[in-house]
């Protein structure tokens, strides 16, 4: 068969999407990617609370706003329906649409779904194979359990703040919003799990993420650090707590990273500087010693490299497997061979013409590529389009009941 003809690896799987900002629908839209149907229900009125969080926003041909870019950085490949939760109807077809999907993924704060009913406890009745991802700011139990949870807040209560930055400078937060990125990240995982358990026993489960659960997990070697030695890691800048010269060093005309991961990479960058010497010194020559005496590594190393450009640096560093990068703006990614090579950047067509870039899934599968097939949605775009499927669905499914014939969909187990 050939491989524009095979489907992704999650097509057949309805997923019904109840959140807003960047967390949930960024679990939504890599399962949507995989192939998943996702609806994103939104409140009729504004939307998902991204589509305004501009400028810049998308305008259409003709000038029609198409939501912030915000937006469309997380809800591409998505149906959209309009519905009211807060109405008797609305939690009808909630609890309908549910009944005929595979995963539930909502982010309201802890039994803000259940005063409608829709909470894992009432929707697993109506479809005991459900996966109900729920995500917070501080999971479904605890002290915090109530509290909302923020990106930045969570960045500073993870510790992640506390060895980020400049050593006297103030913590910093990441460029992104990483703990809501992990969060999503690792969200699909945990529903993929979930859903192999479903297909093999028939038994949904909820899944509980965590903002914060997620940002202080993902510290990895810093939190070993301190389990290790019982001193909290500190600031260091753009260096590394475990490596040294792992940093980013001056040239004549800027910036550029070094990554040494060995002593045979050290050795060759003092000898491309033309100070082996250093390289043979006891207090430089591994990378223990190097950590100890990070401060006089560097000022020996920084008194050449300023010597240098950028460019003939980079050169020097390539031919001699020395490990170094350029710091690029995000312009400048986009314009990388590599980048390009790899068709990092899409273009999507929305129905009326407009062409919305976008950025790919960094998940290359070879059997069952991942699929682009449209662009983030206007609010309530699919809702006629849903809801007629979903009457199809539950007339089918009804037609079974009286003849035997199963239906398609969830409704068959």
């Amino acid at each position: 068969m050939d491989i524009a003809s095979k489907k992704p690896p999650l097509a057949g799987i309805r997923v019904l999407e109840l959140a807003r900002v960047l967390a949930g629908p960024w679990a939504g839209q890599m399962l949507a990617d995989m192939g998943a149907d996702v609806i994103k229900v939104e409140n009729p009125e504004g939307g998902d609370d991204t589509r305004v969080w501009g400028p810049p926003f998308v305008e259409s041909a003709d000038g029609e706003n198409l939501s912030a870019a915000y937006y469309h950085s997380t809800n591409r490949g998505k149906r959209s329906i309009a519905v009211d939760l807060k109405t008797e109807e609305g939690q009808a077809i909630i609890r309908r649409l549910a009944a005929q999907s595979d995963v539930l993924i909502e982010n309201f704060k802890l039994g803000g779904l259940k005063k409608y009913g829709l909470d894992y406890e009432s929707l697993k009745k109506v479809n005991p194979k459900l996966v109900y991802c729920s995500i917070t700011g501080f999971g479904q139990d605890g002290p915090y359990a109530s509290l909302a949870g923020y990106d930045y807040i969570v960045q500073g209560m993870s510790g992640f703040m506390s060895i980020t930055g400049e050593p006297d400078g103030q913590p910093m937060k990441a460029g992104v919003a990483i703990a809501d990125i992990f969060t999503g990240i690792y969200a699909v995982t945990a529903i993929q799990g979930a859903l192999i358990h479903a297909m093999k026993t028939g038994e949904g489960q909820q899944v509980d993420m965590a903002l914060l659960d997620v940002m202080s997990s993902v510290l990895a070697n810093q939190n070993m650090n301190y389990l290790i030695s019982g001193i909290p890691p500190v600031k260091l800048g753009n260096a590394h707590p475990n490596i040294s010269p792992y940093e980013v060093i001056p040239v004549h005309d800027g910036h550029i990273i070094l990554a040494v991961g060995n002593d045979g990479q050290f050795r060759r960058f003092c000898r491309i500087l033309g100070i082996e010497h250093v390289a043979d010194d006891e207090r430089y020559a591994t990378n223990k010693a190097r950590v100890a005496h990070r401060i006089e590594v560097r000022s020996l190393l920084t008194a050449e490299t300023t010597k240098w450009s950028k460019a003939d640096l980079l050169a020097a560093c390539g031919e001699n497997a020395v490990p170094v990068g350029p710091i690029n703006s995000i312009g400048e990614m986009f314009e990388d061979p590599q980048v390009k090579a790899r068709g990092l950047r899409i273009d999507l067509e929305a129905a009326d013409g407009t062409i919305i870039p976008g950025v790919r899934s960094p998940i290359v599968l070879s059997e069952t590529p991942l699929a682009y097939h449209r662009p983030s949605p206007k609010v309530g775009e699919h809702t006629d389009e849903i809801l007629a499927e979903l009457n199809a669905i539950e007339e089918e499914s009804s037609q079974w009941k009286e003849t035997g014939k199963p239906p398609k969909g969830p409704a068959a187990s």
